[in-house]
This record gives C-alpha cells, structure tokens and sequence, in this order.
C-alpha cells in the first residue's frame, strides 16, 4: 500500500498574478480573497486539501510589492518567512511576461537562496500566443532546477488536479497535520473579515480598496424561532480619510448597503447557515503603521 504523504506548500508570487484564485481552485473552497487589485491577501492564509493518500497544506502568501508603508513591509517579510518552512514552493509567474521582471527576480533570487523544491506555475496562458509561452519557459528553466514547469489558466477547474498531483509526487511520507474535514486554520472571524474586505475590495474604486481594514466585533451563534442557526455578525470597515468614508457608504448608504448584501450572500454558502451581518464605517488615519494592528498580519 502507498505511504500517506503530507506537506506544506508556499504559493508565492508578485501582485496580482492570480495566487488566491490558485489556492481556492486547489483547495476547492473560498479561502482567500479574490479581486482584480494589488495586495488582495495580506496575511499568509491556510488552505488545507485532503487527497486518498495525502495531505497538503498551502500558504497562500501576499503579493510582492514595492512597500510604502507599515503594513507592506510586514506583507513582504510575511512572504518570505515562509519560505525556508515549506517542504514545496509554488512559483506564480504570468504567461505575459516577455523576460524575468524586477518583481519575479526578488522572489527567484529568495527561492535559489531557500533552496527549496519549486514547481513554476505560468498563469494566464489563455492571453498568450504558444510561441512566447516556451520562449519564457525556455528564459525561467535556465535560471532554476524546477520539478516541473505547469502552464495553466487559473479559472479552469482541469489544472487542479494536475497541479495537486505534481504536489503530491514531491511529498515525502508523513502525517495528516489537520483533521480531513478542516480545509483552513482560518477561524470563522477571520473568514468573515476575509470575505467583507474582498467585496469591498471589488466594489469601491481603486484609491480606497487598500486604506480599508475590516474588524468583527462581535459574532454570536443563535437559533431563529423556527429552530435555524443564525450567526449575528458586527463588523467595523475602518478606513484612512473621512472622504473614503463617504465613498464607502455611498449616497443614502448603498454602497455599503451592497458590500454587506455581497458578504452576506457568500458567508451564507460559505459557513452552511443564515448570516444576520451589520456593518458600520469609521475613520482610523494611522491605521496602516500601527504596530498593534500590523502585528495581527504577521506570520504566527
């Protein structure tokens, strides 16, 4: 009979390459946000899959940047501490880069240094022509012995398993670090701030998104009349300028009327059980260097 195998696998890559659309394809379940801007994930977020012979953790890491403040510095440090933990590391490039860019150097010349086994995933291939596919295939396997090199497109369910297997194969035997049924470390609390952040994140515009940071206040678990569970859940948006405020809640409250509806929908289908969510605006100027609040983004 073939060993149970298990391992931590870091996803890594630059801003905006498709690394939380990858981790929830992989894992099957929302665990990271998703949206079309910089630094959607700022902490480094658990996705566990249970396979027939194996369990593999991932460590979805934020994007690689250029840091401004506080809050991207511990990002980035955030990146790369997991680095030397990980038994794989994944390596997310996209399929539109002509040559290996300032960004995807970093993060190479930090794998190279970990020495650690990394599969290359080449992202978005459906934007590109075959040819300067294997012209980056050809730049990338020169500078690093890779497992394997897997072009994919991210949204298309096929790659899950060929990226999964590619995993497993890598994995040396050991035990289940989770129980089967956990497909995240993430608490509950978390994945609601999570999921308020990624639809604020989609439906504000693009000077806002990233001032924003979302607390839960209070949750509470309780049974309706007709017996149904129902988590009550208060969440502060807190974000840098009073005029942000403002774009937040949106004329006569709708915006931020249409963040909780689009939250709530996905808590719902996400946590299996009704959500009675509140939401409130405040204005926090120093948010995004304060030690206290930079703290909970660091790697545990």
């Amino acid at each position: 009979m073939e060993k149970f195998k298990s391992g931590f696998v870091t996803i890594i890559g630059r801003t905006n390459v498709g690394k939380s659309t990858i981790i929830n394809l992989l894992v099957g379940e929302k665990v990271a946000a998703i949206a079309n801007k910089v630094q959607t994930t700022r902490t480094a977020i658990k996705g566990i899959v249970n396979r027939e012979n194996s369990q593999i953790i991932f460590t979805d890491t934020p994007g690689i940047h250029k840091p401004k403040h506080k809050l991207n510095e511990t990002m980035i440090e955030t990146s790369f501490l997991s680095l030397p933990d990980s038994d794989i590391v994944l390596f997310i490039i996209e399929a539109t880069s002509d040559d290996i860019g300032k960004g995807d150097r970093i993060i190479l010349d930090k794998i190279k240094e970990s020495k650690r086994k990394t599969i290359l995933i080449i992202n978005k291939i459906d934007l590109v022509k075959r040819e300067k596919l294997l012209n980056l295939i050809d730049v990338y396997s020169k500078e690093y012995d890779f497992e394997s090199v897997i072009p994919i497109s991210a949204y298309q369910e096929k790659y899950r398993d060929i990226i999964l297997d590619e995993i497993e194969k890598n994995l040396k035997p050991g035990p289940a670090y989770y129980d089967i049924e956990e497909y995240t470390d993430q608490t509950i609390r978390q994945l609601a701030e999570e999921t308020i952040r990624e639809k604020a994140l989609k439906l504000l515009q693009d000077e806002v998104p990233h001032g924003i940071y979302i607390e839960v206040e209070k949750m509470n678990l309780r049974k309706n009349k007709q017996g149904e569970e129902i988590y009550d859940i208060e969440a502060i948006i807190y974000c840098l300028r009073n005029s942000h405020k403002g774009i937040i809640i949106g004329k006569n409250g709708e915006m931020l009327k249409r963040i909780g509806r689009a939250a709530r929908i996905d808590m719902e289908q996400n946590f299996g059980l009704k959500i009675n969510l509140k939401t409130w605006v405040k204005v926090k100027p120093d948010w995004i260097d304060n030690d206290s609040i930079i703290n909970k983004f660091k790697l545990k």
